[in-house]
């Protein structure tokens, strides 16, 4: 069963031979797809830069102290139990009320992208960031940072529904994957960033406001950025502006035919426009059951990981486990370019092994990483948790951590931006794409309000939490997640009809 979905996508390639060319399998890659698509990637900056942020801004003892002094007060306290310093549920507000908003603006941004273009809602989402970034920075107590904070979240929430599927729908089937993954890329460069910017800031009285107020410039990037290039042909033809998409799809393909592409491209658009239903009236039909679940269960077991959580934490987890202030951001820093180095594998590979690969590859390595690190701070800090660890044993995580994240960054991180995007047609993909985004955001946000709560009560026993979720994703990925590697956008309803298990939803009913 595990080669269910290879089959399947050989099976395709065989079939398909005589399908046109809107397949854009063969469309060679001009500078000014690469260049838009880059542009378009850069919104993952914004996401990125918080997450980086976040945690580092909150071990910062100004900040601590003009806003959260009851966590000072616990730190200097010598009977506090290492895991339980930062358990404060004002402090993890501060990092989570992001996500309710950013939950809430991504289905708001399903009909927006529908009617407006992705274009349009990847601009709003860009000049919605940079204002809550210059709050923040200027904020004077809790509520302007809440504020800011939700303001941060309604701009990501318009960016992570857009920006995958103007990637998707801009790149030829071919090197969709690559391209797709320059998302999350960007979001682990505006991560990298971050840290080190939080280390150059960290001793400074007014440090964390430079932290938060620079959010503005990746914000500016994304918007200067999605100014200069134009909307996705797919999102043209669907709002009727036929000249507009043909320019598009050319400047995208260079000298390659696109009237065969195009005419497949009105041509799903004639058929997204004879459904009456609610686009999630729609996605709630029995043939886009697999897809439905691809789009809830994917972005859930990406959170499962718990990478963002140690991606928010990292500075505060290191030095929860022995490393010093200092050293605990030259950690996340670390990190951070583990992350990045694995994102860039990734966009090499992802086309040429395909998705299933990274995904059972990925998962096993970070299976394997969380249990060891469990293993570690189990035998030396006890179960208590108040012995501390020795420096060499927290280096020792800090490496077992690295191959987390390398994992992570060629496998369940940029794939989950991916497979919701490309598997959908047209008439659904920006409400499955929302779908998507609004669920990581909801189980970020639910894991972000209880994983310093969770640390404290479970200590060593979070990381084998995590563990077991990655056990069961990468069980789910081998069994179910079909592969989608060099599928035309408008063909992927094929990959459905050939798996052991989906076929019965979609194959049609006599």
């Amino acid at each position: 069963m595990v080669g269910c979905g290879n089959d399947s996508s050989r099976s395709y390639s065989h079939n398909s031979s005589s399908r046109s060319n809107s397949t854009s399998g063969s469309v060679e890659i001009t500078v000014a797809m690469v260049i838009t698509c880059i542009i378009a990637a850069s919104g993952g900056l914004i996401f990125g830069y918080d997450i980086g942020i976040s945690g580092g801004v909150t071990t910062m003892v100004p900040f601590l102290r003009k806003f959260f002094p009851s966590i000072l007060k616990k730190a200097g306290d010598a009977e506090t139990n290492m895991y339980c310093v930062y358990d404060s549920q004002v402090l993890t507000l501060f990092t989570s009320s992001l996500y309710l908003a950013g939950l809430a603006s991504s289905l708001v941004a399903s009909p927006v992208t529908a009617r407006l273009g992705r274009k349009f809602t990847m601009l709003l989402g860009g000049c919605t960031f940079l204002l809550g970034g210059a709050i923040n920075g200027g904020a004077e107590n809790i509520a302007m940072l809440i504020g800011g904070r939700l303001l941060l979240g309604i701009g990501i929430g318009f960016a992570n529904q857009a920006t995958p599927v103007y990637l998707s729908e801009m790149a030829p089937a071919k090197w969709r994957g690559a391209f797709n993954t320059g998302f999350q890329f960007f979001i682990g460069v505006g991560v990298l960033v971050a840290n080190c910017i939080n280390f150059g800031t960290a001793k400074q009285s007014w440090g964390w406001r430079l932290s938060l107020g620079l959010a503005v410039v990746p914000a500016a990037v994304m918007t200067l950025g999605t100014l200069v290039i134009l909307d996705t042909p797919s999102s043209l033809v669907e709002r009727g502006k036929l000249e507009q998409a043909k320019r598009s799809l050319q400047k995208a393909r260079g000298n390659a035919d696109i009237e065969s592409e195009l005419g497949e491209l009105i041509k799903a658009s004639q058929v997204a426009k004879e459904a009456t239903d609610e686009p999630f009236v729609t996605i709630l039909e029995r043939r886009y059951r697999p897809h439905l679940i691809m789009a809830i269960l994917i972005p859930f077991f990406q959170q499962v990981t718990g990478i963002n959580i140690i991606a928010f934490y990292a500075p505060v987890l290191f030095q929860s486990v022995g490393l010093g202030h200092d050293s605990a951001l030259i950690a996340a820093i670390i990190l951070g370019i583990v992350n990045l180095g694995s994102i860039l594998i990734s966009t090499f590979i992802v086309d040429r092994f395909g998705r299933r690969f990274l995904f059972l590859e990925g998962g096993v390595q970070m299976f394997i990483c969380q249990v060891a690190v469990a293993a570690i701070l189990a035998v030396t800090t006890g179960v208590s948790g108040t012995e501390r660890i020795s420096k060499g044993n927290a280096i020792l995580v800090l490496v077992l951590m690295c191959i987390y994240a390398a994992g992570f960054g060629w496998s369940w991180g940029p794939l989950t931006w991916l497979i919701p995007s490309e598997i959908f047609p047209l008439k659904i993909r920006p409400t499955g794409q929302s779908i998507s985004v609004a669920v990581n955001f909801i189980i970020t946000f639910i894991l972000s309000q209880t994983f310093l709560s969770m640390l404290c009560h479970f200590k060593f026993g979070a990381f084998l939490f995590y563990a077991a979720w990655l056990a069961m994703m990468t069980i789910f990925a081998a069994l179910f997640v079909p592969e989608t590697k060099n599928i035309p956008l408008d063909s992927m309803d094929t990959i459905w009809k050939q798996h052991w298990y989906w076929q019965r939803f979609v194959k049609e009913q006599p």
